[in-house]
């Protein structure tokens, strides 16, 4: 009886199918035009990034080409397509693009410090300043802020804080940039029905410059947010010469910050509204919305260069002008 049962497990045993495991593309075989157009970065940054977050992602392989673990993921996100698509594209399965995906973002989150930051420091303000100086005479600036949406999925069971002001379910994300497009603050766990007012003052970055850790250097913002010693905002209803400059150097200064978001959302097209809504949770979303803004900062240090024609960022439905009880010190500044 035993010998039958042993013979029986060897047949079935034999009747297992062969694991048949698909081709997958060489990538860094390609060309850095191939590269950049699918993956936004170039072989260099993409070899570098793929060094350093590897010891996170580095996982148990038969296979003598395994796919770069970072490569797919950053398909993704450039484009905001559907998994399984980009997966038959390198030669993996949906689920194993979908673990690979929120492996590489958290990998990539934790180089935060590394890639964004304020310029609360004294010396690091200089530079900024002087580069924003440069742009219209404005001075002692260290940052253009403003708000911008990523659509998500209605998150069940609790959508309405983020239903924007739009009429659609976001994810508000506070953005702050310097004159050459970097970002130097991101917030991005606020729903889309929260204020951009509401969302600086609870930041992190609202809170020190709150409590003069900055100096007398500034923020520059526009009527969505409230004027304070340090956010300079414009001027309602310009009456002198003076004032009319004022607004206007104000607005060649702060367009920095339409060209910032509009680099972000068509390098990495999983936050445009072209790339359709993120069909994630809104924690998920959070932190591909981060990966997204670290991997725009070091395309900009490397240089890389955008293969499609970048369009400024333009808010058709800005947030209505704050009223309230002046900042007598704040307008005394702006002043």
């Amino acid at each position: 009886m035993a010998h039958l049962l042993l013979l029986d497990i060897v047949a079935n045993r034999a009747l297992r199918r062969e694991r048949v495991y698909r081709d997958h593309l060489d990538l860094f075989a390609e060309s850095d035009e191939f590269l950049i157009r699918r993956f936004r970065l170039s072989r260099p940054v993409l070899l570098d990034l793929c060094a350093t977050l590897e010891p996170a992602l580095r996982s148990r392989t038969r296979r003598s080409n395994p796919v770069p673990p970072c490569c797919p993921p950053l398909g993704f996100l450039a484009t905001g397509t559907f998994q399984r698509e980009l997966g038959d594209r390198v030669g993996i399965s949906q689920p194993s693009m979908s673990r690979c995906l929120h492996r590489v973002v958290n990998g990539i989150v934790e180089l935060v410090p590394e890639y964004i930051g304020f310029p609360f420091n004294e010396l690091d303000q200089i530079p900024v300043k002087r580069a924003f100086y440069a742009i219209a005479g404005l001075p002692n600036i260290i940052g253009a802020v403003d708000c911008t949406h990523v659509h998500i999925k209605a998150p069940s069971p609790d959508l309405y804080p983020y239903l924007n002001r739009k009429r659609y379910h976001s994810i508000n994300i506070q953005v702050i940039c310097d004159a050459q497009y970097h970002l130097l603050n991101v917030v991005s766990r606020f729903p889309g029905g929260a204020h951009d007012s509401y969302i600086l003052t609870n930041s992190a970055v609202g809170v020190r410059l709150g409590q003069g850790d900055a100096g007398d250097s500034w923020l520059i913002g526009d009527r969505g947010y409230a004027l304070a010693p340090w956010l300079m905002t414009p001027l309602t209803n310009p009456q002198t010469e003076q004032e009319v400059a004022y607004n206007e150097r104000h607005t060649r200064t702060w367009s920095v910050k339409e060209r910032s978001i509009g680099l972000l959302k068509r390098r990495w097209m999983c936050l445009d509204a072209a790339g359709g809504k993120l069909l994630y949770k809104p924690e998920k979303v959070c932190s591909m919305i981060m990966a997204c803004c670290i991997l725009h900062n070091i395309a900009l240090k490397n240089g890389v260069p955008l293969d499609l024609d970048p369009q400024p960022y333009q808010d058709v439905d800005p947030p209505e002008p704050l009223q309230g009880p002046k900042n007598r010190h704040a307008v005394q500044v702006r002043n």
